[in-house]
């Protein structure tokens, strides 16, 4: 027994005074912390420079304010602070990186509507923004060793609990792990009765649970059942009442997954949704606006090119500049999409064969034309008129798509979003013809992961690597 309690005395005191759940809030205390560290240090190391210059604190305390304001909250919309999440450090610089990113975007923007760009540092802003990159990549890295570590070791502190399950199954099992890994400490490990059984076994029980609890050090009592026969649990919680503690209830088994969807008031009533949409209606509006800016800028630069590319297409062949097609858009909805005229035939009916190496049908230019990607430009008129955005799964003809959707399972799912000038199947090489199941099958698949991780910051990566993948030229005919 002293053995015992010495060992115990030796485990309490390897522990950090830091609870499992303050994980996340600590996290993000670190975050603005950087950011604003990184805020004064720059604008402290670039006016070093300038003799005559005088650096105010003031104005990189309110760039990092706002900075941090912007990257904290997307963040934690992705969900980015959760600890499992924290642990993939992969994941962890990328969503910093592009999250990055679009808060200097959206911020830039917002200076610029407001008139008020010449009140920061230009210099000051460009040095912040490698400076600060770099200290939240670092920062992610001691968070990502520190967080597996004290997971590792038992490092956490939590309160001393004892666990209620209604078997020894492995969920259970695995639940004791869990709560010993994060730091909470199972004293004592109660089993109920199986369903049906005698209701003096549980009564039993609950007493006994009473009787070891009253005098003890246990600060919180944890059942994990399945939600299944809900009365019974019911019952457990309702007689457990007498115990100044609280009760938590964690789920297990098959029943328990209702647990982890999405839930919204409907009414009175709780509604439950098996599918979710996939944006908010600023979560729309905002990629919208960005379809919509992008959009109109890229034209704007584009037009010489598309004047230039208009003539030539006229001189080297018969026909009109801009190939017109039926495609099939959100929600099953068909749209005329714009293309440059790329051959000498102009399909669109139930019947159309796709292009293949060394196509017949193409014109002289019109083969270059497609190995660039270049014909595919008037499609931003799309993007501006709201059939299309800039990114999204790629829309085929009606005739195609018709085909693919007896053939391939979920592929109605692609059209749950406007279909895109550029996605995530084709940033993975997944473009030009599909002569195959096994073809269509995985650009869906590529597709539908992106319908459900959608993001912001997710589509501002996919239009960042689209043009190395054009230099590429993989599967483009």
């Amino acid at each position: 027994m002293p053995a015992a309690i010495l060992a115990e005395r030796q485990f309490q005191g390897r522990k950090w005074p830091v609870h499992y759940a303050a994980v996340e809030p600590f996290a993000i205390a670190a975050d603005i912390a950087t950011i604003t560290a990184s805020s004064v240090l720059s604008g402290f190391l670039y006016h070093l420079q300038d003799a005559a210059g005088a650096n105010d604190v003031s104005k990189s305390v309110g760039l990092a304010i706002l900075v941090s304001a912007l990257f904290v909250s997307m963040m934690k919309i992705r969900g980015m602070y959760r600890p499992a999440e924290l642990l993939i450090l992969p994941r962890q610089i990328r969503a910093a990186c592009l999250t990055w990113i679009t808060a200097f975007l959206v911020l830039a923007g917002a200076l610029f509507a407001l008139k008020i760009g010449s009140e920061f540092s230009r210099g000051t802003s460009i040095v912040f923004a490698i400076f600060g990159i770099m200290a939240l990549i670092l920062n992610r890295r001691i968070t990502e060793y520190l967080l597996a570590k004290g997971l590792a070791e038992k490092r956490f502190s939590g309160r001393n609990v004892v666990l209620i399950t209604d078997d020894a199954g492995k969920d259970n099992a695995g639940l004791a792990q869990a709560l010993t890994d994060t730091g909470f400490r199972v004293k004592r490990h109660f089993l109920l009765p199986e369903p049906g059984a005698d209701p003096n076994q549980r009564q039993h029980i609950v007493s006994s649970v009473i009787d070891y609890v009253r005098g003890s050090d246990i600060e919180e009592i944890v059942v994990g059942a399945s939600p299944a026969p809900w009365s019974d649990l019911r019952t457990l919680g309702a007689e457990l009442r007498v115990l100044p503690f609280p009760v938590s209830f964690v789920p297990v088994g098959t029943a328990s997954e209702i647990f982890k969807r999405p839930r919204r008031e409907l009414g009175s009533a709780v509604c439950v949704e098996l599918h979710r949409g996939l944006m908010s209606p600023l979560e729309h509006a905002t990629k919208r606006l960005m379809d919509v800016v992008m959009a109109g800028m890229a034209l704007a630069l584009l037009s010489p090119l598309l004047l230039l590319v208009a003539i030539a297409i006229k001189l080297d062949s018969q026909g009109p500049v801009l190939f017109r097609q039926q495609r099939c858009g959100f929600n099953g909805r068909a749209f005329q999409i714009y293309k440059f005229r790329t051959m000498y035939v102009l399909e669109d009916g139930p019947s159309i064969v796709q292009a293949r190496i060394g196509d017949s049908r193409f014109t002289r230019l019109g083969a270059w034309l497609r190995r660039t990607s270049i014909d595919e430009l008037p499609q931003l008129l799309n993007v501006l008129n709201g059939s299309m955005s800039l990114v999204g799964p790629r829309p085929h003809a009606l005739a195609h798509d018709n085909e693919f959707d007896k053939l391939v399972r979920n592929y109605a799912f692609r059209r749950r979003v406007k279909p895109g000038l550029t996605g995530w199947a084709q940033v993975h090489g997944c473009r030009g013809p599909t002569p195959t199941r096994a073809s269509i099958e995985q650009r869906v698949e590529f597709d539908l992961w992106y319908i459900d991780n959608w993001s912001l910051s997710l589509d501002i990566a996919i239009l960042l690597r689209t043009p190395i993948e054009l230099i590429r030229g993989d599967n483009a005919y």
